[in-house]
């Protein structure tokens, strides 16, 4: 679980100790050097999270949990009186399709296929998907709502390993999450000591 605790070491440490006092461009920065370690692991084992045969199993079991947990959030909203409008939402949607995709590719190919190397595979999926609940910490709603998906797109893609209908996924939950919800509830999807 080398990579995996490389991964967990640099995002913790940036969340909770650098981040109040970075400079602007420390995020990116941050997020380099995850992607950097998530790439290293997939040259070395020739994972890239992409194999064509899963993509059409992988886009319809996380359409059909995206669809339900998207009514799910939109009713929430209503009911809570806090579901509202922001600005363009498919340039929200193409930034952060991007984001989801970069924690997509660490949370499969490194915390998932790591854990299940590490234990047994049903196990992994429990592992990685703590792994990245645990990222979102103290947050208490980001890190239930990712723990939850976490083990949804883990179970998807050990069965159909292509992790871009899950960034999908995950672009398309966080939007509908910004608009059902308020500050109040999500705490600006912010973690660490930025929260």
């Amino acid at each position: 679980m080398r990579f995996s605790l490389l991964i967990l070491a640099v995002v913790l440490t940036f969340t909770w100790v650098l981040a109040p006092t970075a400079p602007p461009w420390g995020t990116a920065a941050a997020v380099v050097v995850v992607l950097a370690l998530a790439i290293a692991r997939a040259v070395r084992t020739g994972e890239w999270g992409v194999r064509a045969s899963a993509f059409a199993p992988a886009l319809a079991r996380s359409a059909a949990i995206t669809a339900v947990a998207a009514i799910a959030f939109y009713a929430a909203g209503v009911q809570l009186g806090t579901w509202h409008t922001r600005g363009n939402p498919w340039g929200m949607l193409a930034a952060l399709v991007p984001w989801g995709l970069g924690q997509q590719f660490a949370l499969h190919t490194v915390f998932l296929r790591e854990a299940q190397t590490t234990v047994s595979r049903p196990a992994g999926i429990w592992i990685a998907a703590a792994m990245f609940a645990a990222l979102h910490l103290p947050n208490p709603f980001l890190t239930v709502m990712t723990g939850v998906g976490a083990l949804a797109w883990c179970w998807i893609y050990d069965r159909y390993p292509n992790l871009l209908p899950m960034a999908l996924s995950h672009a398309v939950l966080t939007l509908v999450i910004l608009y059902a919800f308020d500050d109040a509830i999500t705490g600006r999807l912010r973690v660490g000591a930025g929260y």
